[in-house]
């Protein structure tokens, strides 16, 4: 267990937009050299919750303490360019971290895809997009990273590469990392923590104890759990007025 002096935590955070509550009295805590990962389905909050780990939201209740000084490096789950834009890998590095050439340069090599300097952005597979988005977020020599579904249009192969590249990363520098990912396979391989969230937190641990919450296994049935495909998360339990989930008799998509 991780006992680490937490870098960023959350205590009872919740956030409402109007009546509409997108958290509720979630905790949690981001220490160094931990990967943490959210799944959940669609409309979860794991989004709402990865921006108030990054100052963007406040919360309406609950407190976020963070640790003086620190640095959050964020990888965002697509970055829309306009086409006609001529932009290298180079220069998009710049402008989202300005630096000088030799970081730049060593963080790309960092990632495997030095190669790419010079290229047009607008020329990338979808692998090489996702490690020039992590070499921009590393850039800011991060003590907590954020990457909101870093794997996204990725094959398998190169998400396996990926999040093993993730793992080095959090091995070298120390950092914490929080995952938002569907990748169901991945996710057990590559973390340290799991939450599940659903407005609320359903259930959290050690991959190895999640698997085995009857919250988790209402989610995800054992027979999905060796499919190498991106996985839609269902979320198809309710919850006793105490917070504890149970399967439901009927289930369907959310």
């Amino acid at each position: 267990m991780n006992t680490a002096r937490p870098l960023i935590e959350l205590r009872q955070v919740s956030v409402r937009y109007g009546d509409v509550t997108a958290l509720s009295q979630v905790d949690m805590a981001l220490r160094p050299r931990q990967i943490t990962t959210l799944v959940g389905p669609n409309g979860a909050g794991k989004s709402t919750l990865a921006r108030v780990v990054l100052g963007i939201v406040s919360p309406s209740e609950g407190t976020v303490s963070k640790e003086p000084g620190l640095r959050i490096g964020y990888m965002p789950q697509r970055i829309k360019l306009d086409d006609s834009l001529p932009l290298t890998v180079d220069r998009f590095l710049w402008l989202g971290q300005p630096s000088n050439k030799a970081a730049r340069k060593a963080v790309l090599k960092r990632v495997g895809v030095r190669h790419l300097r010079k290229r047009s952005v607008h020329q990338l597979s979808g692998g090489e997009w996702q490690r020039v988005l992590l070499a921009r977020a590393l850039l800011r020599s991060p003590d907590v990273l954020v990457l909101d579904e870093p794997a996204q249009g990725v094959d398998v192969a190169g998400q396996d590469a990926l999040y093993g590249l993730l793992k080095e990363v959090r091995d070298e520098i120390g950092c914490a990392i929080l995952l938002i990912s569907h990748d169901l396979h991945f996710v057990m391989a590559a973390t340290d923590e799991v939450i599940c969230l659903q407005q609320h937190i359903c259930c959290s641990g050690t991959p190895d104890v999640v698997q085995r919450n009857p919250a988790y296994l209402a989610l995800f049935p054992p027979q999905t759990q060796g499919n190498l495909a991106l996985y839609q998360h269902h979320h198809d339990h309710h919850h006793h007025p105490e917070g504890d989930a149970c399967a439901m008799e009927d289930t369907h998509d959310n």
